[in-house]
């Protein structure tokens, strides 16, 4: 009987540990997303007044028209104009879009705005119906 509980408890434990590993399992790149950096005017209209609302505070959002998918990132109100965002990376895994953005401060030789500024990306790729992972 001994024994019984001691294999009972052998196999709960393997199994709980095989649990573990897979919660804990690696994002596996399925393919890059081409993508196109979004000029404000080539923003849909639907999306400029929700980003307007947002853009003082960082924000992440999503939207689509059902045949592309727009990824919104802003930093915030920042001290000085001259921010820009960079694209890091933007693929595909089984159950996400991952995207990866950093803000770029002002370029030593720009001479830097005095007045604030929020600096925002809309990004554009296809769309799909995965969940967006902004990291």
């Amino acid at each position: 009987m001994k024994r019984i509980g001691l294999c009972a408890l052998a196999i709960a434990c393997m199994m709980l540990f095989a649990g573990c590993t897979l919660l804990n399992e690696e994002k596996i790149r399925l393919r890059d997303l081409d993508f196109t950096v979004l000029s404000e005017e080539k923003v849909p209209e639907q999306l400029l007044p929700v980003i307007e609302e947002k853009k003082a505070a960082p924000f992440q959002l999503t939207y689509t028209d059902n045949a592309n998918l727009y990824i919104c990132i802003g930093y915030g109100e920042q001290k000085t104009g001259g921010y820009s965002i960079a694209v890091n990376e933007l693929y595909l895994t089984d159950t996400n879009i991952v995207v990866n953005t950093s803000l770029l401060g002002p370029d030593a030789s720009e001479k830097e705005e005095a007045q604030p500024s929020c600096p925002y990306i809309v990004i554009k790729t296809e769309y799909l119906e995965h969940t967006v992972l902004f990291e």
